[in-house]
């Protein structure tokens, strides 16, 4: 744990936030936490820690805003009249199983209240700590719509060392994924952030497909790198020390935030085929949604 590691506890006055993006498929999310402990060099979130007048590096790596009072906040708004049980996504800025959970399990008593309000979530994590609240998952598979989406972008043992350097290794997330699948926990695999040059190789792209298959995952959701302000000045230094080859490629590529629409096309064309070739259908309930998301952790 970095020695200048920061938890700021704040009283939130509200927790359930409406997704503003178009085209992500749901409306609501949550997220317990901001800023994160995983410090994945390409986390398109960052940029959100400097409205909190932070910088969107170090600060968001080791400056961490806890909602101590999330799961009662949550248990209000779930009992307002006008509030219809749509669809929660858990985590779709900060992992809400990264390391802070193991101190305060704020993401454990929000999922408890979900399920005594018998309310529809999904959720996205890289962490194996997910398999400490199998219970509370079985439980609300009971009582809701509910999965989790397993963030593994590679299997690369280099790869995540470099990009990802406070998670888990991708493979303790997927053993934790077949636990949970065990425990008959809809779950499949996020593969995202697919990196330009780095992971997008068809090597790559099926030794996860591969692994997610064996581990019990049933659908597969892919997403291409993209570079936001915040997370660009970030990722663009490690790209330089990690791989200098590519820097003239990202600088064709990413004169804004996203990748060509051509060879984003081609790389998903890639991953079609490699998910039928793996027997993965297309994404259906309650694994739509998680299929559809466009940002990674």
């Amino acid at each position: 744990m970095p020695s200048n590691l920061i938890f700021e506890e704040i009283q939130c006055k509200s927790l359930i936030n409406r997704v503003q993006a178009p085209g992500m498929g749901f409306r609501w999310s949550i997220n317990p936490y901001r800023g994160c402990q995983h410090a994945c060099v390409y986390c398109f979130a960052r940029g959100t820690h400097q409205y909190l007048g932070y910088d969107s590096g170090r600060d968001f790596d080791t400056r961490i805003v806890v909602k101590v009072n999330a799961p009662e906040v949550l248990r209000q708004e779930l009992r307002r009249p006008g509030w219809q049980r749509e669809l929660i996504v858990l985590g779709t800025a900060c992992d809400p199983y990264q390391q802070a959970e193991a101190k305060y399990a704020i993401t454990r008593r929000i999922l408890q209240t979900m399920a005594d309000f018998a309310q529809p979530v999904h959720m996205l994590t890289k962490s194996p700590l997910v398999t400490r609240d199998i219970e509370v998952w079985r439980r609300l598979v009971r009582v809701a719509d509910c999965g989790i989406g397993f963030s593994v972008p590679t299997l690369d043992d280099e790869v995540w060392r470099k990009l990802e350097p406070g998670t888990a290794k991708p493979i303790k997330r997927l053993q934790a994924m077949r636990r949970l699948v065990e425990a008959g926990v809809p779950c499949g695999v996020m593969l995202a952030p697919i990196i330009p040059g780095v992971t997008d190789d068809e090597g790559h792209l099926g030794e996860v497909l591969q692994a997610a298959r064996e581990h019990g995952a049933s659908f597969i959701g892919p997403n291409v790198l993209h570079l936001k302000p915040g997370t660009k000045e970030w990722f663009m230094p490690v790209l330089r020390d990690a791989y200098p080859h590519l820097l003239a490629r990202y600088a064709k590529y990413y004169r804004g935030s996203y990748a060509p629409k051509q060879y984003t096309q081609e790389v998903l064309a890639k991953v079609a085929e490699l998910r039928e070739k793996w027997g993965f259908n297309q994404p259906r309930e309650p694994q739509q949604t998680m299929g559809q998301l466009k940002m990674t952790l």
